[in-house]
This record gives C-alpha cells, structure tokens and sequence, in this order.
C-alpha cells in the first residue's frame, strides 16, 4: 500500500475520531505527497525513496521549527509542532541510534577506504544512501568528522 492511500486511511480514521492535530498533520503531509506528485515533470506516482524524502523532509521542518519555537518561548506553538512530528514519525521507518550510527558510518569508512577528512565527501554520499531514513544527515555528517579526524 503506497504512503498516499495509508495517509487517506489516516485522515479518514481522524475525521471519525475528530482528533484535529492529527487531522492537521495528516492533511500536511497529503499536501506534500500531492505537490510532489503534480511537481513539473513528475510522472504522477511516487517512488518509495521519493515518498521517504518527503516525511524526513516534513519532520526536519517540524523538528526546526520546534526549536524556533522554544528558543522564543513560545511553548505553545512548539507543542503543535511535537504533535505533528509525532504523527510524521509514525510513518518513518524506525530511527537507529547513534551508536549503531557509528557502527555503519565504520563499516562506510572501511568499504570507501576512506584515509582522512579529505575523503568525507565519499563517506557522506555512501553513508547516505546507505542509512537513509533511518538516521538524519546532521548525525551522520557528525559523527563522519569524529571518525575521519
């Protein structure tokens, strides 16, 4: 079943339930899925990769603004936001640590033959790909630097 078709089912479980934050964040994320869709040049279905891309990018958006949010003191609207990201995280495949993080940043470092600093480049674009939606790209970039120096 395609992420679109689960959010459809999602939004309609809300809407029953009458749970508005879920409803709201479920709506955001169909948003995005359908401007994707629509983008120019786009075929209309979306890969799996390309649907993953979308949910990390919404929680990437949710989780700066949270710290927008709190650094303003606006509790509040941080709240909103936890929710939402709540919901968006539902639909992410489960987060790694950052020790089994390291671990596959190593394994990367050992498969690229990686030296030093100069070859972060390498590491960075396998690693990527290698843990994609599992790990976030500041994580990794993290602890990269820490095993390459």
């Amino acid at each position: 079943m395609s992420l679109k078709a689960k959010i459809e089912g999602e939004i309609k479980q809300a809407m029953l339930n009458k749970n508005k934050e879920r409803l709201t964040a479920l709506r955001s994320i169909k948003s995005s899925i359908l401007l994707a869709e629509t983008e120019k040049g786009g075929s209309g279905d979306l890969s799996e990769d390309t649907e993953l891309k979308l949910l990390m990018k919404a929680a990437k958006q949710r989780k700066d603004s949270i710290d927008v949010f709190e650094e303003q003191g606006r509790d509040d609207l941080a709240q909103k936001e936890k929710g939402e990201l709540e919901v968006i995280e539902e639909f992410l495949p489960k987060q790694m640590s950052e020790a089994e993080v390291e671990a596959a940043v190593k394994q990367v470092i050992d498969e690229v033959g990686a030296a030093g600093p100069q070859d972060m480049g390498k590491v960075m674009g396998a690693a990527t790909k290698k843990l994609a939606g599992q790990a976030e790209g500041k994580m990794i970039s993290m602890l990269a630097k820490k095993l390459l120096s």
